[in-house]
């Protein structure tokens, strides 16, 4: 052994020493099989190495990849200059401006309430033209009139806003908060709220994306509910496919600024699933970027190469897995017009009309219904809003479970397995429809975090084996394209955020095919599973892992990363709450933890059902104090509108904390049969849909505040989701991008782990970037796009670093 490389040996081995507490660690010593670390304490190795001078800096995949001290050494003094991580960096950030800060609060506002005091007005006028006749028929054909002269205005409103306020996107920036960001949110948020979304997947989506300006060759297919923004930036060339769960927003928020780039993909692309093209990004014709893989600005992906990972780097690896069939514009056509008419002439008219029909098949809540009945001060009317709500809620109940478990159950046979079927046809529309019912949010968040998980997800259709009853088998988030083909092995747990990609598609085909998890995995959050996944027994998939489709069957290992590496699949410390896993000692727990879920799940719908109570309350007393007001009747629903917005979040808010009790969570190792656990199980199951509203303002701040977060000023949040509130402390002047997460916890097998997060001011968190527990940013640090800042990392002030797992440029 060389000199440097003993020196090295040497300072690595005193640094580890340090961390794990021992006077002296010998090079030849594994760092988890032998000295029982974990990946937190190497975390905590990697930080205090970086922070030294005489050494080179260490990642994570380093120790995983050199697990004594004497191959890490090796390693960092023969590896070659690794390629930079191309994260921007603009100059550092400035502190924002408080006043500009309130004024942008105010207009926001305004533009809000303004929207929904017009939208009053139309509800308004439309209840009264369709309360004017009586009978069945004359009810449905005025609702489809009204219903479908609304549904157009929504869906124009965005595309003439975005004209007459921005007008073509061009490549800019600007900061946020200032007169220009409010155009710009203005018409975001627009597009979000616009019913066209519900027609991705459909040429009707691609021809809307065309009408604001986005080019777009024939035959596209997209799948992603995510909203390109900067539309005429925006080219996509004939025959290429985005896959959900995609993000090319046409914009980048970073350092208190957003900026508006292009997203340029060929012909014949295919985009995969959980990826983000940044703005400044190429494909080239037939290109490929593959599952859990991002693009950083200024990345271009030549024609015909297929990339992947985060960073995206080349790769052999064919992602589109399943053989072209015959389509045509004909049936792309009708497959659009079909999809619209089937909007118009069923769905609206039966949402608007719904209430009047009621009111014909019910005669016995005219109180509640009749305008002129003047009864808001009887117990009538009370009592009247209390059994519709409680009939409501449970109809919804019986009816949704029935819905989700039995039709998609009928429309199964009609397709077949590996079998390819042209897009936009009959069995494209069959899967469609089984991927949207099945999907359903509500039930999974019901019986998601217990025991009640499993007999749900098999009266839908999954396979789950022999289960080996956990209590947490299955988080609260789990997604299919199809859920009669899906086999979840044995003794296996899965965590939130998992998507089983077992559906392929192409530009003009699909099929569906099955998708195999194996027994006793362990899956972290934010996976997307494929068909085909080349993996086995007991193998741990961490956060955000990219789950390999060639290569040997992975077992009894972990993987971390993307593209994935192997790593331990298990450490001392997660070993220590085995004993409660087993014989009479699990019976118990589990026992107790089963009744602790079920006052939960009761806990849940009450309080769900109290808000729809509420909510009744508002619109009938909006509905008896209407009158034949005409105008000043739509401004009072419109009134009532923002008041149910306000309510809402006051709601949960105040349920929140007192389900919480008022108090911080505190950093917490312990197994999952302890009822600190349950308890956070419980504050998951709060709902939180109503932070989606205020994005990209400065009152998700005020929320954020009022659920414990330790927010500092002028933050701007585009989408981030936190997890733990009272574990995170984000400081002044921070950019959180769209579809950002925070979260203070992992779950591993039986193992709850949780730390806090430590946030600097001015930071920045990427597009799709997830920072884990027991991190800390320093002042004005980077992550870049789709990163994954692993738990216990610390990043020094002013640091930039991305991929997945996150790294800092290599020096030394």
């Amino acid at each position: 052994m060389g000199k440097i490389d003993t020196v090295t040996e040497n300072v690595l081995a005193e640094v580890l020493a340090g961390v794990v507490r021992k006077e002296h660690v010998p090079v030849d010593s594994h760092f988890f099989d032998d000295l029982g670390a974990n990946s937190l304490v190497m975390a905590h190795f990697c930080a205090r190495v970086r922070k030294r001078d005489d050494l080179p800096s260490v990642s994570m995949k380093d120790v995983y990849g050199n697990p004594t001290i004497r191959s890490l050494a090796a390693a960092l003094d023969t590896a070659p200059a690794p390629a930079p991580v191309r994260i921007p960096e603009p100059a550092a950030p400035q502190p924002g401006s408080t006043p500009r800060y309130l004024l942008c609060a105010v207009l926001q506002f305004l533009v809000f309430a303004t929207y929904s005091l017009l939208a009053g007005i139309v509800m308004g006028q439309g209840y009264e033209w369709i309360s004017a006749v009586d009978g069945i028929v004359d009810i449905y054909l005025r609702s489809l009139v009204f219903g479908a002269s609304v549904f157009a205005g929504v869906c124009v409103v965005p595309v003439v806003a975005k004209w007459l306020l921005i007008g073509r996107w061009k490549e800019t920036e600007f900061p946020v908060w200032s007169l220009a960001y409010v155009r710009f949110w203005t018409v975001k948020s627009l597009l979000h709220a616009n019913p066209m979304i519900l027609f991705t997947g459909s040429p009707l989506y691609v021809m809307y994306l065309r009408a604001l300006g986005a080019r777009i060759g024939k035959g596209v297919t997209i799948l992603s509910h995510s909203v390109p923004v900067c539309t005429d930036l925006l080219t996509i060339g004939e025959g290429t496919v985005i896959r959900k769960d995609s993000y090319f927003l046409g914009y980048q928020a970073h350092a208190g600024r957003i900026r508006t780039g292009r997203v340029t993909l060929g012909s014949e692309v295919f985009v995969g699933e959980k990826t983000v093209l940044e703005i400044g990004t190429t494909m080239g014709d037939g290109a490929q970027l593959g599952h859990s893989s991002a693009l950083y600005g200024g990345a271009s992906v030549p024609a015909g190469q297929r990339w992947h990972g985060s960073p995206a780097e080349r790769t052999d690896v064919d992602y589109v897995r399943v053989p072209p069939a015959r389509t045509s514009t004909l049936r792309r056509a009708a497959y659009g017009l079909g999809g619209l008419v089937q909007t118009l002439v069923v769905t609206v008219p039966f949402a608007v009309g719904g209430a009047y029909l009621l009111l014909t098949l019910v005669p016995a809540l005219d109180t509640l219904l009749d305008p002129n009945s003047k009864d808001l001060g009887s117990a009538e009317f009370y009592g009247e809003a209390l059994a519709f709500s409680l009939a409501a809620y449970a109809g919804f109940m019986v009816l949704g479970l029935a819905a989700v478990s039995l039709l998609p159950r009928l429309l199964s046979p009609l397709l077949r397995p590996d079998r390819v079927y042209p897009l936009h046809g009959f069995h494209y529309s069959v899967q469609r429809t089984i991927a949207r019912m099945t999907n359903i949010k509500f039930f999974k968040w019901l019986c998601g975090d217990s025991s009640y998980i499993v007999p749900y997800l098999r009266a839908i259709g999954y396979d789950l084996s022999q289960v080996e009853q956990t209590g947490s088998n299955f988080g609260t988030e789990v997604q299919h394209e199809t859920p009669y083909l899906v086999t979840v092995g044995s003794g296996t747990m899965v965590a939130d955020g998992l998507s089983i990609v077992n559906a392929d598609f192409s530009g003009t085909s699909f099929r569906v095919s099955p998708a195999a998890i194996g027994p006793h995995n362990f899956l972290g959050n934010n996976i997307a599973y494929p068909s085909g996944g080349r993996t086995g027994d007991n193998v741990l998939l961490a956060t955000k892992v990219m789950v390999p489709l060639e290569g040997e069957l992975r077992e009894n290992v972990g993987l971390l990363g993307s593209p994935c590496f192997e790593i331990p699949r298990s450490v001392e410390r997660d070993h220590r709450f085995d004993h409660l896993r087993e014989g009479d000692e699990l019976h118990h727990r589990l026992a107790a933890k089963n009744r602790y879920n079920l006052r939960s799940m009761g806990l849940f719908l009450f309080v769900r059902w109290l808000h729809w109570f509420a909510l009744t309350l508002l619109g009938f007393a909006a509905l008896d104090l209407y009158g034949a007001s005409g105008t000043v009747g739509g401004l009072l629903i419109g009134a009532t509108l923002i008041l149910s917005l306000l309510f809402s979040t006051g709601y949960y808010v105040l349920v929140e904390r007192l389900i919480g009790r008022f108090r911080s969570l505190e950093p917490k190792l312990c197994s999952i049969y302890d009822p600190y656990f349950w308890g956070i199980e419980r504050l998951w199951k709060v709902p939180d849909n109503h932070l989606v509203v205020f994005n990209g303002t400065p009152f998700k701040n005020l929320v954020w505040r009022l659920l414990g977060v330790r927010l500092g000023r002028r933050v701007f949040d585009d989408g981030c989701y936190i997890t733990e509130r009272t574990l995170a402390s984000i400081g002044d002047d921070c950019t959180l991008a769209a579809h950002t997460k925070v979260q203070a916890h992992s779950q591993e097998d039986g193992t709850f782990k949780s730390d806090r997060i430590t946030i600097g001011a001015g930071c920045t968190v990427g597009t799709g970037a997830l920072v884990h527990y027991g991190v800390s940013m320093g002042d004005g640090a980077v992550l870049a796009p789709d990163s994954f800042l692993m738990k216990g990392e610390e990043m020094a002030p002013g640091a930039h670093w991305g991929g997945n797992p996150a790294v800092a440029p290599r020096h030394g």
